[in-house]
């Protein structure tokens, strides 16, 4: 990877050289020779250099080569080198500092980025952290009480207690492994070593995917499906669309207090598939809006725990990064006591018609 690097700042210095020697070349050949139009030039390139380069050495680097470059070509006496002219030795010397400062500047505000990009990294994994800790408490609680209830008064227990408490713990934990598939989803998609791998899906077969499973976790909720007459195919990790419409579907399952009617509707503008799941519950306050996919969920004490222990943010955070792995967007819209939309949209894959006629 090291070596790779080198290779490309190494090309990126060549290039910006290039080009400014062919731009002063040309400014020549069509305004004449005007004093200084070289060095602006060649700054400018070293000023490219040092943007789109690692470290300071391709800067100055390219500051020296560009002082010699103007001495030799763009300064009497031309095509040769000469320093012992005043005014050439001191236009070599202040090209030399402007663009090795220059150089310095943009390294330092390239590395200043960097950190605040770290800084804002670690800053969402910290809020991430404290919501798993939230959400993963009361779960584990409710199990551990659950079971050990069983364990202790298990003789003195009617059947259907029993079977109530076990019950409570096997919902509890299956909650919990969607949570961790949630979170595996979240390292993938972080991970810089790793990308989507998209492939060709037919929307007609990702959504009978998803109502099959859904309908298996919540067999009294019906799902209104709404899509398009026209055959559509988009490019995407099938798995991880198929968890993000899952995970905004059980969430209006488990959070839309007073909901009758569910939707889940698909339509295209252009080359977009939108994808809109609706519900006409309890709806979202605006303030619980703008963190709604920051994966930071509601840890206020005077929510009852039974309302929090689902918590919706960290699958709605990982809805989030799967669809901008994917280079999509999701915004959610909400009306306390109307519903909620949440809506995201995906690139789809144009079908050339006419080929496909060719080959029937």
């Amino acid at each position: 990877m090291k070596k790779q690097t080198l290779v490309r700042d190494a090309a990126v210095m060549l290039l910006a050289l290039f080009a400014a020697y062919a731009m002063v070349m040309l400014t020549q050949a069509v305004m004449g020779r005007i004093e200084g139009v070289a060095m602006l030039i060649f700054m400018l390139a070293v000023f490219v250099t040092s943007m789109y380069t690692e470290g300071y050495a391709w800067g100055v680097a390219a500051s020296l080569i560009s002082v010699l470059a103007v001495n030799f070509a763009f300064l009497s006496p031309y095509f040769a080198f000469n320093f012992t002219l005043s005014e050439n030795l001191f236009s070599g010397l202040v090209m030399l500092v402007v663009s090795i400062m220059t150089s310095t500047l943009t390294t330092r505000i390239k590395k200043q980025e960097q950190l605040r990009m770290e800084s804002e990294k670690e800053k969402m994994r910290a809020n991430l952290l404290r919501a798993v800790s939230h959400d993963l408490r009361t779960p584990l609680t409710s199990i551990y009480g659950a079971c050990s209830t069983v364990i202790e008064n298990y003789d003195s227990l009617d059947k259907a207690k029993t079977i109530k408490l076990l019950g409570e713990a096997c919902s509890d934990a299956q909650w919990l492994t969607r949570m961790v598939e949630n979170l595996l989803s979240v390292t993938r998609i972080d991970s810089e070593k790793v990308t989507v791998q998209k492939t060709p899906t037919v929307l007609d077969e990702l959504l009978d995917a998803v109502l099959v499973k859904f309908r298996k976790r919540y067999p009294d909720i019906q799902v209104e499906l709404e899509t398009p007459d026209a055959f559509i195919v988009i490019p995407m990790d099938s798995m991880l669309i198929q968890q993000v419409l899952m995970n905004l579907l059980e969430n209006a399952a488990l959070h839309a207090e007073g909901m009758t009617k569910l939707t889940l509707k698909v339509f295209t503008v252009g080359n977009r598939a939108v994808f809109e799941v609706t519900d006409n519950g309890c709806g979202i306050p605006r303030e619980r809006l703008k963190t709604l996919f920051s994966g930071t969920g509601s840890t206020d004490p005077d929510v009852p725990a039974d309302s929090r222990k689902h918590g919706m943010g960290i699958g709605l955070s990982v809805c989030a990064a799967i669809i901008k792995a994917h280079g999509g967007e999701i915004k959610a819209e909400s009306r306390v006591g109307e519903g909620t939309t949440i809506r995201f949209w995906l690139e789809t894959e144009e079908i050339e018609m006419e080929d496909a006629e060719d080959e029937q």
